[in-house]
């Protein structure tokens, strides 16, 4: 092991020693109820923000000791661990605050813990996108995207760290042990505006990994492809979880925890496919299934609720019951799964795959007319054509029995 690689290793060492306390208390805890439930005790949100963890860590240390000069596996391991150790915390400020009888020693400075350790980490995503893939800046001109990351982080963690009074929900009834006397106001402003700024430091490097992906080609090009579908995931799951809180839908705190857990997940594993290389090459697929598959469930979604609200409407005259509603939906969507896939496939061959579609015109034309050809040399420069237009090769030969050209 090269010495560049046992400091990445021993922090995922210590994550991996940190989780066993961790899944502990969170079977020990299933079933029973406290105010952190969702992401507490026995929660499925406090799983999936474990399992992400783990997933940074052990992505950072696999490209740390690969490639030990890319801040990229530094700053993953780094995440992972303020991820891990911040989740660990908040278990146990759960356990010993609300559940132990009596109250465990440790709780107050672990929920104080908790709150200065997981919301920094969220904006450290806007500096590991900024100098994605090689661990560098696109160009100095980026220096102040990353010192308005760098300021969120801090703010943050200062923030939250020193803001006196009440913690945040569901620790309001632990008083900051290291708060600040009167200076409520400036520090709750300063956590508010960290967050601004961490939001704003993803947003510039969404900006950045444009300008790279417009430049970039080859190998570069597949790797800013993998790290963008992860980041989109991530994105689109903080405005679901944002737009639940703005419409006020209730009994799904545990399902947003999950969500944006599972989303978190997937940059470091996007990331790691990207430096590493491994299947590299699968991106499109990849994308072409979720643009795909993402319309098509939208797609259906919105004609079942339509059928439903359709059919009872029309049905109301007849019955109450609205289980005829829900059947006839059910069936109209299972009938229009395969026509829709077909048309949405063939929508997004067109629109984002155009080279490969229109290959996929030429080549079929051509099979049409190949049935009905029989001049040998009209058949010859069709043929040249084909593969001109389709593979664009820098030559091109043809070899028949008994003819050659």
């Amino acid at each position: 092991m090269s010495a560049g690689a046992r400091p990445a290793w021993g922090i995922t060492t210590l994550a991996l020693v940190l989780s066993i306390p961790t899944v502990v208390l969170l079977i020990f805890g299933a079933g029973v109820d406290s105010p952190g439930d969702g992401f507490g005790l026995g929660g499925f949100g406090g799983v999936a923000f474990l399992f992400a963890a783990l997933v940074f860590v052990a992505t950072g240390a696999a490209i740390a000791s690969r490639a030990p000069n890319n801040a990229i596996g530094w700053l993953f391991c780094l995440t992972g661990a303020c991820v891990g150790s911040g989740t660990l915390a908040y278990q146990y400020a759960d356990h010993a605050l609300y559940v132990a009888e009596p109250a465990l020693p440790g709780g107050v400075a672990a929920a104080w813990l908790q709150n200065v350790l997981i919301a920094p980490a969220f904006g450290m995503l806007g500096i590991a996108l900024l100098i994605f893939p090689d661990g560098r800046l696109p160009s100095r001109r980026w220096w102040p995207a990353l010192g308005l990351s760098l300021t969120g982080v801090l703010a943050l963690a200062v923030g939250y760290g020193f803001r006196p009074g009440p913690l945040d929900v569901p620790f309001e009834t632990v008083v900051n042990p290291v708060g600040i006397e009167g200076a409520f106001e400036p520090l709750d402003s300063l956590a508010g505006g960290g967050w601004l700024l961490a939001a704003a430091g993803v947003a510039v490097a969404a900006v950045a990994m444009t300008v790279r992906l417009r430049r970039s080609h080859g190998t570069e090009r597949q790797q800013l492809k993998w790290i963008a579908l992860a980041a989109v995931g991530v994105g689109a799951a903080l405005v679901a979880n944002a737009l639940s809180f703005v419409f006020e839908v209730q009994g799904v705190d545990e399902l947003r925890i999950v969500l944006v857990g599972a989303a978190l997940a997937g940059l470091p594993t996007a990331a790691a496919i990207a430096i590493l290389r491994y299947r590299l090459y699968d991106i499109d697929v990849v994308i072409n299934r979720a643009l795909v598959y993402g319309a098509l469930t939208a797609t259906l979604v919105v004609a079942y609720v339509g059928g439903v609200l359709l059919l009872q409407f029309g049905l109301s005259p007849l019955t109450e019951r609205n289980d005829l509603a829900v059947a006839g939906s059910t069936l109209a969507v299972a009938a229009l799964f395969r026509p829709a896939r077909t048309r949405i496939q063939a929508l997004v061959d067109r629109r984002f795959y155009r080279r490969r579609y229109d290959a996929a015109r030429t080549l079929q034309a051509f099979t049409g007319r190949l049935r009905e050809q029989v001049d040998i040399e009209a058949l010859r420069g069709d043929l040249y054509g084909v593969v001109r237009d389709t593979v664009q090769p820098t030559h091109v030969s043809l070899w028949l029995r008994g003819v050659s050209s």
